[in-house]
């Protein structure tokens, strides 16, 4: 899968299949519609495009209007979501930056410079709740006339459901934020997991008595919050059991900076205490123990941790890791 920085690109697909959104989690929902975008693109000859945007057009317009509160929780890094559109076998992704001058962009004028010539789009596919352009002027009606006026077709794609439940990314971030992780995990498809590198730390987890894995979130408002049972892939053979924190740790340092801390419960040997740092890592996220918690001390929340390490370890014990 190749990924591109907006438009101006040489290696762009010379005739491309299409579908746009923010695919955030990219759900079940998401896999469905790019399943379907693979087959149209091959019928077409074309190569399989995502586009999506960078920040969220929800993440701007917040930010626009001086309520940073009104942005959404982010399910996925973009790193993470990169890899599952990868792993979706789409072709090539773009990643458009959303700002002033997109937001005011009209529809019409989105179709020539984004679809027709930035992409060179021959098929569109869009979910059943599409809208684009300035002011959300563009609809599915619209888009399709656009289509039939310049040359490629349009489809749109129904709401996807399992188990009677509507996939969407609004549900996957109430699942997350109330603690829901098998919920979640029907929603993705997967387990609920973040990637990153290791990186430094304060080194207080050594000083307490539980090393951490630090991994970086890059947004302010994660979709999920709290300790968590996880398992650990990238540092052996198979995962490692382990037990989290993603937060803002309120107890050493509340700054708004989110970090997921991750303590194996076992350390392989061979990898020695130093060699995490610069690894790619991915945690899943299998079970919320409770939310952040701030501790009057540091030897409280040395308890704390202990508690929260001892109820990791009854959680494997009644659900083992399959490899």
């Amino acid at each position: 899968m190749r990924v591109f920085r907006g438009l101006n690109h040489d290696g762009l697909a010379p005739a491309s299949a299409v579908t746009l959104g923010n695919f955030d989690g990219v759900h079940r929902g998401h896999q469905a519609m790019l399943a379907l975008l693979k087959s149209e693109a091959v019928h077409r000859h074309a190569l399989s495009c995502v586009l999506t945007f960078e920040p969220h057009p929800r993440d701007f317009f917040a930010e626009r209007s001086g309520r940073p509160e009104q942005a959404p929780a982010r399910i996925s890094t973009l790193r993470d979501k990169l890899d599952e559109l990868d792993r979706c076998g789409v072709d090539q992704v773009v990643v458009l930056r959303f700002d002033e001058r997109l937001a005011r962009q009209s529809p019409q004028a989105f179709v020539d410079d984004v679809l027709v010539r930035g992409l060179r789009a021959r098929y569109v596919l869009v979910g059943d709740d599409f809208r684009f352009g300035a002011k959300r002027a563009g609809d599915y009606a619209l888009l399709d006339a656009e289509g039939t006026a310049k040359g490629f077709d349009v489809a749109r794609m129904n709401s996807y459901e399992v188990h009677g439940l509507r996939v969407s990314s609004s549900a996957v971030r109430e699942a997350l934020a109330t603690g829901e992780m098998e919920r979640a995990a029907v929603l993705l498809g997967r387990p609920y997991s973040i990637s990153g590198h290791v990186l430094h730390g304060r080194k207080l987890g050594r000083e307490l008595g539980f090393r951490t894995l630090n991994l970086r979130f890059p947004h302010a408002k994660p979709a999920a919050h709290g300790i968590f049972v996880v398992q650990v892939h990238g540092l052996a053979d198979s995962p490692l059991p382990g037990v989290a924190s993603l937060g803002v740790r309120p107890t050493v340092e509340d700054a708004g900076r989110v970090l997921l801390e991750t303590h194996c419960l076992r350390w392989p040997e061979a990898l020695g205490p130093e060699a995490a740092y610069g690894r790619r890592v991915r945690v899943e996220l299998l079970h919320r123990l409770h939310e952040e918690r701030r501790y009057p001390s540091l030897h409280a929340l040395r308890a704390g941790i202990a508690e929260d390490v001892e109820q990791a370890r009854a959680w494997f014990a009644l659900h083992p890791i399959n490899g």
